[in-house]
């Protein structure tokens, strides 16, 4: 290191000779320049350590979020299993890193800005105050210096004299130490502005070192291996990616090279296909927005099963439009839309692009979906012209199926032995329009779940429960219960196939001698079966809130004699499903118990009652809860 060639000479300090002060100048402005650099270097050095604080603390929350993954609930999260695990060794070596960072910029602050504010405030600022001491006794010394050479010649005052000399003699030496103390103080200046800038970098370095190898040894001991196999893995996920992209494009070629009359609304020219059962599509309907006025509405229309349903642009799922038995469809024309039809349900009410359309609605209205063999049905009834059709009621039993008897099944049974593959699903009770008007018309006696009853069959049991209806079907075998569960499975799986989650609730009354659905606001009975009827009931073996029962009936669809018939109800009930259960079959007893006067004294005595002794206590399904959930909570997600 170079000797420092230039210095204040303490000898001259007291002369303060011209030379002297010229000299000190010089000192002084490189001693400007100097803490003006220092302030600079300091920013600089501050921003680098704010940078290393914020990279900590980025990786910190970087830590956190990789976590937060998991908790994300992606539509399509199916296969990330192997994302998430991978996300968590990062996590854990992103957090590693992240107290490497933290302590990088410990050492930063303590090994690079601290050395250079020290050296600021303490010599810089020493410096600045040395010189404001050394101007002061300067100036009082020339002062003093005047005083003195305006003592008169003559007739001197020996005492004012002697105390001017001592005045002189005392700012002369005051300037002198302050001189002396600032031309140490420049001197040394020349010595730490290098020790001042080269120690912050030396121990910046050595931090930086430092984090570096702890990196290296971070990633060499524990990552080599992890980062191998995620790099497998991106690359494996980047070859699937770049085979579908081809296929894709492939497929995009070959979709545009169609001719342009793909993309015009009447280029099929294709004879309408009459033996369609299902259909779905874009149509236009005519709503009413006043009195005398109507507007179009573009939705998507598909049909399910006996139903026409209608899904919104950005809905979750469909909703049913009307129920297509007794429903008749008939091309019309109407002055401002094309190719309109209409369909007509037994209300009166209509309903409004086509031939398609048509014969898959008229198809359905006629339940050929019904059928072994739907498309041949169809094509053999579309032989001759569209026309109109008068189906069967909807809760009819919809057979042109093989009927079986009701004998005792066998051990194991097949899904086959138990349902026949493709029998439709019946999701929603609709009251037919008829019966409403005659449960409403004057005198009409509405259903009261609570207890007040003119049958008194019922007054021994009454128990209603709020339910939820999910479905219900035709079934084979009506004797055990493996046919209820497999219904559930069926009924289940085909709401998730059509995004069909919506349910109404309803009341489900138990009595000694029948079950009927009641429509909680109305009061009207939707549905009612004996309770002989039932067959078989059951709750489900893993989800206690779902039970259902299985209902016999008669076919008379072969022209000779009845044959027994099955259906499944599948119901969601608000508890569990084992007490409904045991309602029905409380009730199945005390039916039978009623042949026999003494078994039913018998079985009532085993029994809790009211404190009139007029009905079974049992616990209450539709009070207090039921009121509180209000109308709004009515409705609920299967």
């Amino acid at each position: 290191m170079p000797a420092v060639h230039h210095k204040l000479l303490l000898e001259e300090a007291l002369q303060d000779s011209p030379q002297t002060r010229s000299l000190l100048s010089v000192f002084e402005e490189d001693a400007g320049t100097l803490t003006n650099y220092t302030n600079q270097l300091l920013q600089s050095m501050q921003r680098v350590f704010g940078a290393q604080n914020e990279m900590a603390l980025a990786t910190e929350q970087l830590s956190k979020q990789l976590l937060e993954y998991e908790k994300q609930n992606f539509a399509l999260a199916k296969g990330d299993e192997e994302v998430i695990n991978t996300l968590q060794h990062f996590t854990k070596s992103v957090e590693e890193l992240n107290s490497l960072h933290a302590e990088l910029a410990t050492q930063i602050a303590d090994k690079m800005v601290f050395p250079m504010v020290q050296f600021r405030e303490k010599d810089l600022t020493e410096i600045s105050t040395l010189k404001e001491i050394f101007g002061i006794a300067s100036d009082e010394h020339e002062a003093a210096m005047v005083k003195y050479s305006r003592l008169p010649k003559k007739r001197e005052n020996e005492k004012i004299k002697a105390e001017v000399v001592r005045e002189v003699a005392y700012c002369r030496r005051k300037q002198h130490q302050a001189a002396m103390q600032y031309y140490c103080a420049l001197n040394a200046l020349q010595y730490r502005k290098r020790v001042a800038m080269l120690e912050p970098m030396l121990g910046y370095t050595h931090a930086q070192i430092h984090f570096f190898k702890k990196g290296m040894e971070l990633v060499s001991k524990k990552m080599d291996s992890f980062l191998s196999s995620v790099s497998s893995m991106n690359q494996s996920i980047e070859s699937q990616l770049e085979v579908e992209a081809e296929v894709m494009r492939s497929s995009q070629r070959e979709l545009l090279s169609v001719d342009d009359t793909v993309y015009m609304p009447d280029h099929d020219q294709v004879p309408v296909n009459r033996a369609l059962i299902q259909k779905a599509g874009y149509l236009n309907i005519r709503n009413k927005t006043g009195l005398v006025t109507t507007a179009w509405d573009r939705l998507f229309f598909f049909t399910q099963g006996g139903n026409l349903m209608c899904q919104p642009r950005g809905a979750v799922a469909g909703g049913m439009v009307l129920d297509l038995d007794n429903s008749s469809v008939m091309a019309i024309e109407c002055e401002d839309r094309r190719y309109c039809f209409q369909i007509t349900s037994p209300n009166g009410k209509t309903y409004g692009d086509c031939a398609c359309w048509i014969c898959t609605l008229n198809n359905i209205s006629r339940q050929i979906y019904l059928t072994d063999n739907p498309e041949a049905v169809a094509i053999r009834l579309h032989q001759t012209a569209l026309q109109a059709v008068t189906p069967i009621t909807s809760f009819e039993k919809r057979a042109e199926e093989s009927c079986f008897s009701s004998s005792k099944p066998p051990t194991t049974l097949e899904p086959e032995d138990l349902i026949v593959p493709g029998t439709p699903i019946q999701f929603d009770i609709v009251l037919p329009a008829s019966e409403f008007l005659d449960q409403n018309r004057a005198g009409a006696r509405r259903t009261n779940p609570f207890g007040e009853t003119e049958d008194d069959d019922d007054s021994l049991l009454q128990q209603v429960f709020a339910v939820r209806f999910l479905g219900s079907m035709a079934v084979r075998a009506g004797h055990t219960q493996e046919v209820i569960y497999e219904a559930m499975r069926q009924v289940l799986a085909a709401r998730a196939i059509h995004n069909i989650f919506k349910t109404t609730e309803s009341h489900l009354m138990v009595t000694s001698s029948c079950i009927r659905l009641i429509e909680p606001q109305t009061q009207v009975t939707k549905i009612s079966f004996q309770l002989k009827d039932v067959t078989q009931f059951a709750a489900h073996q893993e989800n206690s809130r779902l039970m259902g029962y299985v209902l016999q009936g008669s076919d008379w669809s072969d022209g000779g004699e009845d044959q027994p018939s099955f259906s499944v109800f599948v119901f969601e009930s608000n508890t569990e499903g084992e007490k409904i259960c045991y309602t029905i079959n409380l009730g199945k007893e005390i039916s039978e118990a009623k042949k026999d006067p003494e078994a039913l004294a018998q079985l009532m005595k085993s029994m809790p009652l009211t404190n009139d002794g007029k009905f079974l206590l049992l616990e209450s399904e539709t009070g207090d809860e039921a009121e509180a959930a209000g109308p709004d909570e009515q409705e609920s997600e299967a």
